[in-house]
């Protein structure tokens, strides 16, 4: 279903904002195995879970309920820059030459400036319910820990972010954008958890991971009664609150007379490209004709290549190991990437739903150098007028590379991405691309290819 001429950009009411989040669990005939118990290595019971997460949030991680009710209280905040338009990247698509139809969702209009308030809201919300006084959290690039200090802020409760060590070094305004809403920040590794001590004891120049962040986080919230944990990725509730972008996408495709050929999100956890690809890929999972030969696209970074050369099995979603195990694609959760622009996407696991939608074969992952991403950017900047976020930028990477191959085929193709969130706290890597001295980080080949042994040695999920 494609027309002549879309609208520029799609918009809808406030009215039209979806009243409910899409589990898409409930529509796998075959489930993602079980979180694993770090003590037991059985699956983990929900009371294991009520030492770091709300009531609540346990019931959204393993309900079989194919939608969730959005509150009340939360789609009245969502309003205020909800729903987020769908655009189509004319000024790219004439830069390229190309017959292809582009359009990009664009989330980079919520208040923090990604995706990531979406689910910041949510958690914020469920745990104020029951009581919870303060919440703990890592952050890579920034964008989780700007969105729950965010949202901690507007519930009124308190918020500790532990944020990696090489985003806190090069990007000093996203710790700034957290301190104006109350929030209390340390650089991971730190001196303030057993965690981040035992890394520092043997890397005291560790430029930090998202792994080992979060061990500080769940460590802080596990030993605080009035504490609780958030994550801003990889578990099932976090992508069932993102969604919504998803879902007003689809409502506006329709609006635009048009269907994506193409769907692509970058993916450091899962969360944006969950969000965002979850209600599309429904369309395919119910057999729907013109969602028939879609193909969904999961970009990552060559320096943190968990899809694309990462080994599925059972690891912990943190360093120190006092996280469930997940059965996920995974680079080993000792594992520390080069440290990238892009650092919300320096993770070592992913999400077990999209791992589980890529072994189904119902995604394509895809891996990227950091010059290639940050070229794409500056099109993108130059043709449409957004500096997107470095991860974003791996999304638009693609969508230009889809294009132009449609250029070569003749073929008038419908590609939408998801632009997760805007680029204006990393002029410092955009600086270094313009001059000339950004460097294509490089895994090293031998200390990766031995944490993957080491996976490859433990038991496959059942």
């Amino acid at each position: 279903m494609k027309s002549k001429q879309s609208p520029n950009r799609i918009l809808l009411s406030e009215r039209e904002i979806p009243k409910k989040w899409y589990n898409i669990a409930a529509d796998l005939e075959e489930k993602p195995a079980p979180p694993l118990d770090p003590q037991t290595r059985q699956p983990i019971s929900p009371d294991r879970l009520s030492a770091i997460f709300p009531q609540s949030l346990i019931e959204q991680e393993v309900t079989d309920k194919k939608f969730v009710r959005i509150p009340q209280e939360l789609l009245k905040v969502y309003a205020k820059w909800r729903p987020t338009p769908l655009v189509r990247a004319r000024g790219l698509e004439e830069l390229l030459e190309t017959p292809a139809h582009i359009y990009f969702k664009n989330e980079s209009l919520s208040p923090s400036g990604s995706h990531k308030l979406n689910t910041a809201l949510a958690q914020a919300y469920y745990n104020k319910l029951e009581g919870v006084k303060r919440l703990a959290t890592e952050t890579g690039a920034g964008q989780w820990g700007t969105a729950l200090s965010m949202a901690c802020n507007y519930f009124e409760l308190g918020c500790k972010v532990f944020m990696v060590r090489s985003s806190y070094d090069q990007k000093p305004y996203r710790r700034a954008m957290m301190q104006m809403w109350g929030a209390e920040i340390s650089a991971s590794p730190s001196e303030e958890t057993n965690a981040g001590k035992n890394i520092l004891e043997t890397h005291p120049d560790s430029t930090g991971s998202l792994g080992i962040a979060i061990s500080e986080a769940v460590e802080v919230a596990a030993s605080d009664v009035e504490t609780k944990y958030s994550l801003g990725s990889v578990l099932n509730h976090v992508l069932l609150h993102q969604t919504v972008i998803g879902e007003e996408a689809l409502k506006q495709m329709e609006k635009a007379g048009e269907f994506p050929d193409t769907i692509i999100g970058c993916v450091g956890g899962g969360s944006n490209f969950g969000g965002f690809a979850f209600p599309f890929i429904r369309e395919k999972l119910e057999e729907k004709a013109r969602a028939r030969n879609m193909r969904v696209i999961a970009v990552e970074p060559s320096a943190c290549p968990t899809l694309t050369r990462g080994v599925f099995t059972y690891d912990y979603g943190d360093t120190a190991g006092l996280t469930p195990l997940l059965a996920m694609h995974s680079l080993g959760h000792d594992y520390i990437p080069p440290a990238i622009h892009s650092g919300g996407l320096r993770y070592h696991g992913v999400a077990p739903l999209i791992s589980s939608l890529v072994n189904a074969g119902l995604i394509s992952p895809v891996a990227y150098t950091q010059n290639e991403v940050f070229d794409a950017a500056v099109k993108f900047a130059r043709s449409e007028g957004i500096v997107p976020a470095p991860e974003s930028s791996h999304a638009i990477r693609a969508a230009i590379d889809e294009a132009l191959r449609a250029k070569s085929e003749g073929k008038r193709e419908v590609i939408v991405f998801n632009l997760s969130g805007h680029g204006y706290f990393d002029m410092g890597a955009y600086d270094d691309y313009l001059q000339g001295h950004l460097a294509d980080s490089s895994v090293d080949e031998e200390e990766l290819q031995r944490y993957l042994n080491q996976l490859r040695l433990q038991s496959p999920p059942k």
